[in-house]
This record gives structure tokens, sequence and C-alpha cells, in this order.
């Protein structure tokens, strides 16, 4: 039996979506991460995990290393494998930059092959090293 009425589109609550679609470890992590405003849809910072998203919403996920831009494809049922949590939702997240910042221990590395440090360089790279380790000596 038909009401002519278009179907009602699937909500869930944005904590349990984050966790069915294994962008967090566990409800309670989605839960802090929305309440710490790491979350936006459609370009809104949601501060409520109860907020409900619906298929076509874009998620911006702001994580401890990287920036995802995700839209809803699905509620999800259950936290299952990956290859079911991919299909609820589509990842638009732009490739990450081409030239990566080197931490200052990377910089720090001789090429191979370019023989041992000098007195110099050992005192230099001592001096570095020092000031990591907090001891200052």
């Amino acid at each position: 039996m038909t009401t002519g009425e278009p179907p009602v589109a699937e909500r869930q609550r944005i904590d349990k979506w984050l966790f069915f679609t294994r962008m967090v470890k566990s409800r309670s992590l989605a839960q802090t991460l929305v309440e710490a405003g790491h979350v936006a849809v459609n370009g809104r910072k949601v501060h409520q995990p109860s907020h409900a998203v619906r298929t076509g919403d874009r998620i911006e996920l702001t994580l401890e290393r990287r920036d995802i831009v995700l839209v809803v494809r699905g509620a999800g049922k259950r936290r299952g494998p990956f290859e079911e949590a991919r299909l609820l939702y589509e990842d638009l997240t732009p490739p990450p930059e081409a030239t990566p910042r080197l931490s200052a221990f990377e910089q720090a590395q001789r090429q191979p092959g370019s023989g041992r440090p000098t007195k110099r360089e050992r005192r230099a790279l001592d001096n570095l090293l020092s000031d990591f380790d907090g001891t200052g000596e």
C-alpha cells in the first residue's frame, strides 16, 4: 500500500555513524571528538553526539594527524568489517601534500656513505641530542 509520500531518509546519531564507519575505535571516543568540536556536518560544527546525520550529508573530521572529508552514503546497522563500513561513506579527502614535513630528528640524519662525522659534527650532534633528552649536559 503506497501513500505517495517520499521515503524518509535514514537518520543516525553522528557518534554511532563514526563508530560504525570505523573512523574511531569506540563510541565514547566518537562522543569526545564531537563534543570537542572536531566534527562539522555540512560546514557547521557539531557539539552534540546525538546530532542526526542522513544520506548526502558532508562530514569533516579533524583527527590527530589528518583531516578527513566524507559524504554519508547510508546508516550503519553494526560495526562490521572494513569492507562493510566502507559502503557507508564516500571519501573526498584530498591527497596529502607532496612534500611532507620532516621532524628535527629526521633532518639530523646523515646520508648513507657520507663517512664518519668529524669532531665538530659530533659535538654539534651531541648538543642537539642533549636538547631533546632534557639533561642539558
